[in-house]
Parts: structure tokens; sequence; C-alpha cells
């Protein structure tokens, strides 16, 4: 009851402030409902899903949004591309085929701490960036407990060491992350403008982040490596993952088609003379069909327990809501209020623009912060502002603030659910937040420092 009591004193506040820098009733109203879905997603995880709905039914009932516009703002492309992608990964993840290359790579390392977390970070680096932070984590999060376990050691520093890792991995391309997607979509930029503007920060990034793991977690990386060090017997990971050779080959077969066919959606969409991003959105849908026709009988039932109908629903309901901002001018009054304090230098209006991303991030889940800045940007970019520099800002504020907290990102949250199911605990705010505070500060000044660099190489 006080925290219901608080969040109502909260968004009291709020409306009277809003109404002192001349918000009108419709634009208080419909930034209210906004803030009563992300309070509840925030604080009642489980029943976001209700929340979103709700709020979008109330939008609709006090005439703030309408049925058209409901529909123009869902971002079906984004949702149709991600169930795409849950349909293959679904059907990879099925076929043990990450599993047995983490496995591989785990037998050939032998027992060295550091060379261990290393390799294990990297992979969770670049699995993140090639088929999405959540399918990352899962398989990732499995290899380290059965390692902490093996071993007897405290689990939660080194599940800090993956999740920050996939984190950054989600930065490096445009499938890594649903705000990846996002930001693809309404910014038009391809496959390859990831590889060129977003892969080499990530991988400076990462390099930065590795050292900082090591020192960071000093003591656990110690204990590990005299705890390995100390044990002889060399087990073989990747005998224990069933599997079957031409399913491995089946699966390397598409896992490589599909990204082949990601890297170069641009170019083919340029020879066939296709709207941009055409076979982006294609490439997705047309590896969810080969996989689910190779289920055969199977079909029906591996769709519908691989799509996370539960998640994408809300992402509907989420975006739509956020469209209700754009619909009765509040991103418009937010844009203004940017550039108001940016006194129109592009320096400093990028600094506190991803600086805004990047704490929404970190306090409210990275998707919900660029669903709500996508259409303040846009609004930027009306006003004469070059915005091309401002869509990487949004990409590292979005993901490397995604490390701050336990609900900076979705691969966090899943990370956590894991960690109680295996050992029943959980992680305290302060024990995340110590080491998370540490790691988003220093990557997202890197980041920013080499986006700035790189502004006169952009493209105009």
């Amino acid at each position: 009851m006080k925290k219901v009591l608080g969040i109502a004193g909260a968004l009291a506040g709020v409306g009277f402030l809003l109404a002192a820098v001349q918000f009108s009733p419709q634009q208080i109203i419909a930034t209210l409902i906004f803030l009563v879905v992300i309070c509840g997603t925030l604080f009642y995880w489980q029943f976001r899903l209700a929340f979103a709905f709700g709020g979008i039914a109330i939008l609709l009932a006090a005439n703030l949004l309408d049925v058209d516009h409901v529909i123009e703002f869902a971002g079906l492309d984004i949702i149709l591309f991600l169930v795409g992608m849950m349909t293959l990964i679904g059907f990879l993840e099925e076929k043990h085929f990450f599993e047995y290359l983490i496995a591989k790579v785990v037998d050939k390392i032998g027992h060295h701490a550091h060379l261990m977390m290393t390799v294990l970070m990297v992979l969770a680096t670049f699995f993140a960036a090639l088929v999405d932070e959540v399918t990352s984590i899962l398989f990732m999060m499995s290899t380290m407990f059965h390692l902490t376990k093996r071993y007897k050691v405290n689990p939660v520093p080194f599940l800090l060491m993956i999740v920050f890792t996939t984190n950054i991995g989600s930065s490096a391309t445009a499938v890594g992350n649903p705000i990846g997607v996002m930001i693809a979509m309404r910014a038009h930029l391809t496959f390859t403008d990831f590889l060129r503007w977003a892969t080499p920060i990530s991988i400076l990034v990462l390099a930065i982040t590795i050292p900082l793991c090591f020192l960071l977690f000093a003591k656990p990386m110690k204990e590990l490596d005299e705890k390995m060090a100390a044990a002889r017997a060399q087990l073989h990971e990747a005998d224990q993952i069933p599997h079957k050779k031409k399913d491995i080959r089946l699966c390397w077969l598409l896992f490589l088609g599909t990204v082949l066919s990601l890297v170069l959606h641009a170019t083919v969409e340029k020879a066939l003379g296709l709207q941009k991003n055409s076979m982006l959105l294609g490439t997705s849908l047309a590896a969810g069909a080969i996989v689910t026709f190779l289920n055969q009988a199977k079909a029906r039932e591996f769709f519908m327990a691989r799509v996370d109908w539960w998640t994408l629903s809300f992402f509907i309901a989420l975006f739509a809501s956020v469209g209700t901002l754009k619909y009765v001018g509040v991103t418009e009054k937010i844009a203004e209020g940017m550039l108001s304090v940016g006194n129109h230098n592009p320096t400093l209006l990028l600094i506190i623009f991803t600086s805004a991303i990047s704490l929404l991030t970190g306090f409210m889940d990275n998707v919900l912060a660029v669903a709500t800045f996508i259409p303040i940007l846009l609004e930027i970019k009306k006003a004469g502002v070059y915005a091309f520099p401002f869509w990487w800002g949004m990409l590292f504020g979005g993901t490397l603030f995604g490390n701050l907290t336990v609900i900076g990102s979705t691969a966090n949250i899943v990370a956590m659910g894991m960690l109680e199911k295996e050992y029943g605990r959980n992680i305290k705010f302060m024990e995340w937040l110590k080491p998370g505070i540490v790691v988003s500060v220093i990557t997202i000044a890197a980041a920013l420092f080499l986006i700035h660099l790189q502004i006169p190489l952009m493209p105009r």
C-alpha cells in the first residue's frame, strides 16, 4: 500500500510540474497514463502486460488515441522481425547447437581461470551480437553455472561478468538487441551500417571491460584460479552435450546462411530496387519459415513454444502507448526542452541526449527507454539537428547502461531468474550497482568519445 501511495504522490507531483511548464491537459493526462504503465512495469513486473493493455484501453477511452494510430504505432515490422529470429534461434537451441559450440571451446582451454573467463566473455559478446542478448545469456549462463558448481565458487561475480559483456555484444549488430532492431527500422540503418559504426566501438569497449572486470572481481578470480589449478581431471564438456552430426551441420548451414543474408541485405535491396530494410525483415521471416517447415508435424507446437508471445504483446502495447506521446505533442515538447538546454550545440546536445537515455535505461529497461526516445529524436531531427550520431548514442546508452541495474536489460532479468533457479538466491541491489556503475560509466564515456571522434566521417 505504501508503494502505491508513493507512486500516486510522485505522479501527482509530475502532473503539477508538467502544468507549470505549460503542458496541455491532454498532454498531462497522456504522460501520466504512460508513467503508470512504466511504474507498473517496474514495480509489478509480472503484471507488465496487464498494465500495458490497460494503458492502451484508457488512452482509447479518453480519446487520446484512435485505432488507426494504435496500428501505426504498434511497430509490426519490428515484431515480425523478432518472431522470425525467435523461431530460428529456438530451432538451433533445440538441436543444442550453441551448447555444443561453447563446450568445444571450454574443452580446448583447460584449467586457466583468466583465460577461461576471457574466452567466455568474448563468446558472450560474439553470440549476443549474432543471435541476440537473451539467447546468448541462456546458454552462456548454463555453461557458467556448470563451471561455478564444479569448482564450488560464488556464481555472482562470474554472472555479472557474463551479463556485462553480453550487453556490450548486443550493441554490435542490428539483431543483438530489440533496441537495435527498433533503431535500424526507424533510422533506416542497414546491418552493414551497424558493422561499420557500432561493431568497432563494441570491440574497443569490450577490450576495456575485460581487464576492468578482472580488477573489480580480483578476489573471486583468484579463488577460481586456485581451484582450477588444483583440478587434475580434464572433463570433456562436448561429450556431455546430446547432439547428432547431421543436426550440427544443418544448424551451421542455417546459422551462417542467415547471418550472411543479414549482412548482405542492403546490397540485395539495392540490386532488386527494394525498399530499405525489406530484406532485413525478409531474411528473418524466411529463416523462420524454413525451420518451421523442418519441424513438420510438430510445427505448430514448436512455433507456439519458441516465440515469446508474452514479451511481443507487451512490446506492441508499449510502442502504441509511446506513440501517444507523439500523437498529443509530448515528444515535441521534450525535444524543444533538450534543444533549449543544449543551446543548439550539437556536442552538448549529444551528451545530454545520451545521458538521458542511459539513466532511463538503467532504472527503467532499455526497450522502454529507447521506445520513449525514438519519437523525441525524430523531433530533434525535424529541428534541423544532424541526427546520425544520436542514433548511435541511443544504441550505446541503451545497451551499455543496461549494465547499471538488474532491470537495465532483459538479459539481466533472465540471468537473475536462472540464478534463483540454480542457486535459490538473488543479487542485492547494491551488490549489482557497485560494479555496474563503474562498468556503465566508463564504457559509455568511451563509446561517446569514439562516436564524437567519428562525426566528421559520418554520412551527411
